[in-house]
């Protein structure tokens, strides 16, 4: 049986001894976000000083004025985010590095992919891990898409693990103690499937800010731009990563996903001309209810308030802006190598949808290929962590009712099933 659980203090949060004693120890520090000290610090770790194309600075300063103009934010907060960018700064260099010392990298071929693009709490996650299941196809790892690129001269631990694994481990471990519902909701652990949109993390693009900090100027400055450099930029380090794997691209197939893909179909379609595309689709209440939880519950160690009615209205604002734009640009896919996936139909009958992903995609399901399906559905039963028990009125002060009038236009064109309760 699932164990329910009940997150009843979004907005006022109650600490245990542990979740205090670091809040205290965030009191002692001073963290500045300075954009230029970011990048010193990268350069002098690594001994590395080309970071490319240098458009990325906008970017990065844009973000590091917002966030330090934060005033909610707390010292921990603030040192996490500093600690993301200045992650996406080294491997920034890394990355500069590896191309300069292997131009051919430019050559791989990125073929044939199966893209995943839905809202987030759609079923991606579910859906991502089950396909990167089958051994045929290359996904992303969460350690590796946090440093793609190793860095020169670092071994092995003594029991072989990559220190980049180590690393995403140990902060997983910290995350299980001190916001121990998360894994409910969305696992990060090293293993966990993870997207792609993570490699446009050290080019500083893509939606992703906008889960780590509430960042309004970020988005529009998002909404503004053309993301297929960004686009372009990540698939340059998914050949990366095939020619570190010792293929020339001939032999990857990938399966990535990514809901920002949503709002970027025609870039998406660009830059991945041959992919195959499915488009899941689910109650846009259920969607939100859960997003808002996660991240008013995962504030509670980043900032000295929590304001979950602002946050329920900032993603609504954007769940509507990703479906909008879906809407708008989904008649467009080739509909040989498309496909829309509800929500309903995916839970009732997952392999069942994963083999008609695999006939639009020209992908055979073998038995080998079903039965390595089978063993992570087996391995992994919804609701293994617990299932939160959602409140919109209570802690968000808004009915499943009242946010999903909003969405009647997508329920117009999709057949999507009512979950949210009333």
């Amino acid at each position: 049986m699932t164990n329910s659980i009940h997150i009843d203090d979004l907005a006022a949060p109650q600490l245990n001894d542990l979740q205090q004693s670091i809040h205290d120890y965030g009191r002692t520090l001073n963290v500045e976000l300075d954009a230029a000290a970011i990048l010193d610090e990268a350069s002098e770790a690594l001994a590395l000083n080309d970071f490319g194309d240098p458009d990325f600075r906008t970017r990065l300063d844009l973000l590091c004025a917002e966030w330090g103009a934060d005033t909610g934010l707390n010292n921990l907060g603030r040192l996490s985010l500093r600690n993301k960018l200045l992650l996406y700064a080294r491997s920034r260099l890394l990355i500069q590095d590896v191309l300069n010392k292997h131009p051919e990298i430019h050559d791989i071929q990125i073929k044939q992919p199966i893209i995943v693009a839905g809202l987030p709490r759609s079923g991606t996650t579910h859906l991502l891990n089950l396909m990167a299941a089958d051994s045929r196809l290359r996904s992303l790892p969460l350690w590796e898409s946090y440093e793609p690129v190793p860095v020169p001269g670092e071994q092995p631990l003594p029991d072989g693990t990559d220190p980049r694994y180590q690393r995403c481990a140990d902060a997983w471990a910290v995350t299980e103690q001190t916001v121990p519902h998360l894994a409910a909701m969305h696992p990060m652990d090293p293993d966990h499937i993870h997207e792609e949109l993570e490699l446009m993390g050290p080019d500083f693009a893509s939606y992703n800010f906008e889960w780590l900090c509430h960042s309004p100027q970020w988005r529009d400055h998002y909404y503004r731009s053309d993301q297929t450099p960004h686009y372009e930029y990540m698939k340059t380090v998914l050949k990366i990563l095939a020619w570190q794997d010792g293929d020339d691209g001939s032999h990857t197939r990938w399966v990535l996903k990514c809901p920002q893909h949503l709002e970027q179909l025609p870039v998406l379609q660009a830059v991945f001309p041959d992919a195959t595309i499915a488009v899941t689709h689910r109650d846009p209440v259920s969607v939100i209810q859960s997003a808002v939880t996660m991240l008013a519950y995962g504030q509670r160690m980043s900032r000295e308030s929590i304001d979950p009615p602002a946050i329920l209205d900032y993603w609504a604002d954007r769940v509507e802006h990703l479906l909008r734009a879906c809407m708008r640009d989904r008649p467009a896919l080739d509909p040989q190598r498309s496909i829309d996936v509800l929500f309903h139909e995916f839970m009732a009958d997952d392999l069942g949808m994963v083999e008609a992903i695999y006939a639009r995609a020209g992908l055979p399901m073998t038995e080998q290929a079903k039965a390595e399906l089978q063993a992570f559905i087996e391995a992994h039963p919804r609701g293994k962590h617990g299932k939160v028990v959602y409140d919109l009125a209570g802690q968000f002060g808004v009915t499943p009712a009242a946010l999903r009038e909003r969405f009647d236009f997508y329920f117009e064109q999709f057949p999507i099933q009512v979950e949210a309760g009333e």
